[in-house]
């Protein structure tokens, strides 16, 4: 009986372990229709779990979730091709609680180039 219930509270935590990474790194918490955010870059952060931006737009700091380091890289957003005080366009989802500046991007637009760290999203 022991086994068993041992066995059950493992499940369970691998359940709940899975459950928060896909929370972190799901798309579950965003809106479905597309959004488009422009500004200014305040932060950039391209380390793990995942790159980042902080843009103000309309006097208002947003939140912009990326992809991962290797998959924002293979988009070509790496460290120099952006700085603080750049332009940008982001496209992605926004998040569903209209009280949140935070969205996750599939797009990122700086100087006419964009950068697709998520390509197979772009535009669904």
């Amino acid at each position: 009986m022991k086994t068993l219930s041992t066995t059950v509270l493992a499940v369970v935590a691998l359940a709940a372990a899975g459950g928060a990474a896909l929370a972190h790194h799901g798309w579950f918490w965003t809106d479905d229709g597309d959004f488009v955010l422009e500004g200014t870059i305040e932060e950039i952060y391209l380390g793990n779990p995942h790159a980042t931006l902080k843009v103000m737009a309309e006097g208002e700091l947003w939140h912009v979730d990326l992809a991962p380091p290797s998959r924002t890289a293979a988009a070509g957003f790496v460290e120099g091709v952006a700085a603080v005080g750049d332009e940008v366009i982001a496209l992605g989802q926004r998040s569903a609680d209209p009280d949140e500046l935070k969205m996750k991007a599939e797009r990122l637009t700086i100087d006419g180039v964009n950068y697709d760290v998520y390509p197979d999203r772009v535009g669904s």
